[in-house]
């Protein structure tokens, strides 16, 4: 596996979300992590990887994970994957708080809505769909066993957690996310957040 973490700046107000890239060495299948802004640098690693790129997955539907889909889609394609209940933050920025950092919504449908349990595979790799509401309804975790690496958006930064006071976040919700979900892991697995 090929694996690329691109920090990039979301719209006018200069914040850094991490994207991955996610590579299959075999086939060249890739995926997609939060594409949160300056999708040319994503683009730009995706030409020198020589990568095609199967999805776009999105871990939550807030502005800073999302700025950057619009570009990446136009230009190299892939399918868009979230969350049900996240999938109306593709359009609705009151959902997605657009506004809120000076960016604008990208107003798109997603190719696939995910659920808990469900899985993705890119070439021989194959990553399991978790469930992780609480920063917003919708949040997503994506785990790779054969891995050893769990994907977090913005569930599990490093000593803590996503806020909880935005529009569908409950605190409640995330810590029972992070407790029953993600510290039932094995406890070698590497966590990759949205920031930090």
């Amino acid at each position: 596996m090929i694996l690329k973490r691109i920090q990039v700046k979301t719209a006018q107000d200069g914040l850094i979300t991490n994207s991955y890239i996610v590579c299959d060495e075999k086939t060249k299948e890739t995926m997609v992590v939060d594409p949160g802004g300056e999708p040319e640098k994503i683009i730009e690693m995706l030409n020198i990887l020589k990568a095609n790129l199967k999805y776009i997955f999105i871990t939550h539907c807030h502005a800073d994970h999302i700025g950057g889909i619009n570009e990446l889609k136009s230009e190299k394609d892939g399918k868009i994957l979230i969350s049900r209940a996240d999938s109306e933050g593709l359009y609705n920025e009151e959902i997605s708080l657009a506004y809120y950092i000076n960016a604008e919504n990208p107003e798109l449908e997603a190719d696939s809505r995910l659920d808990d349990g469900d899985l993705i595979h890119i070439g021989e790799l194959e990553f399991k769909v978790i469930e992780t509401p609480g920063h917003t309804k919708g949040g997503l975790c994506l785990y790779c066993e054969k891995e050893r690496l769990v994907f977090t958006g913005d569930t599990l930064f490093s000593g803590t957690w996503g806020r909880t006071d935005l529009p569908t976040g409950n605190f409640v919700e995330i810590m029972d996310s992070i407790t029953y979900k993600l510290m039932a892991l094995p406890e070698e697995t590497i966590v990759y957040p949205g920031h930090g």
